[in-house]
């Protein structure tokens, strides 16, 4: 098996999750540290060439929110939050202040690499990507230059906004987007916290992309949080 040269920082308290995650690392050979506070984290970063963070929000010193806080002053490394199912609005504010994605404990390992997969891929990508004239997700497909959306090779006709919707979600093909962030960069912050509008759009755009919009295979919904576009496998 391939030897990673990616380093992982695992911050979980419960002994028991921070060996299950240690064990799925070391099953795929990932180099890794692990801690169970938040400065432990802290003084890894310091010490350490660290790539990406697994980081739980709920630590016994102080909150993985600041965590994240102190990260981003100065660097964008890939950050996964695994939360409690009931921490939503937490989660939502993590990936507000710049984490990069969340799972939700009880999680599977399968799932876990997945996600590690596709924030490593984001993050390595080659900086010129941003200037991708088109992209793609199974049957449906967005170019840019000519801002015209298909499905199946039929042209789909959305407004505008629609448009604009979908064109940050294949931005940021595999990530979840929350609901402020989408808000904020659909309508501006003076539109304030008025999800109404954006379920609105998210429902017409999904009648018009999904085959069947009440259970829909592209965007998806990050309960609490917000909306993620699937990657393809």
């Amino acid at each position: 098996m391939a030897q990673y040269d990616e380093v992982i920082l695992i911050v979980e308290d419960d002994p028991q999750i921070r060996n299950f995650l240690c064990y799925t690392l070391e099953n795929e050979s990932f180099k890794y540290f692990s801690t169970g506070t938040a400065q432990g984290a802290l003084n890894t970063l310091v010490s350490e060439q660290i790539d990406l963070i697994i980081l739980d929000l709920g630590l016994p010193d102080f909150d993985g929110l600041k965590v994240i806080e102190k990260v981003r002053e100065w660097s964008d490394m890939p950050i996964i939050i695994v939360s409690a199912r009931d921490q939503d609005k937490e989660k939502a504010n993590a990936l507000d202040m710049g984490a990069d994605d969340y799972l939700t404990k009880p999680f599977s390992a399968t799932e876990l690499l997945a996600r590690i997969r596709v924030a490593f891929r984001h993050y390595f990508k080659n900086p010129t990507t941003q200037y991708q004239t088109e992209a793609q997700v199974g049957e449906l497909k967005i170019d840019f230059e000519k801002r015209v959306v298909s499905l199946s090779g039929e042209i789909i006709h959305t407004t505008p906004m629609e448009y604009k919707l979908l064109s940050l979600f294949f931005k940021n093909t595999g990530k979840v987007l929350t609901t402020n962030y989408l808000l904020k960069e659909i309508w501006g912050t003076a539109y304030g916290n008025d999800t109404q509008a954006l379920r609105t759009m998210m429902a017409g755009l999904r009648r018009k992309i999904e085959e069947k919009p009440a259970q829909p295979k592209y965007i998806i919904t990050e309960i609490g949080v917000g909306y993620r576009l699937i990657e393809d496998k």
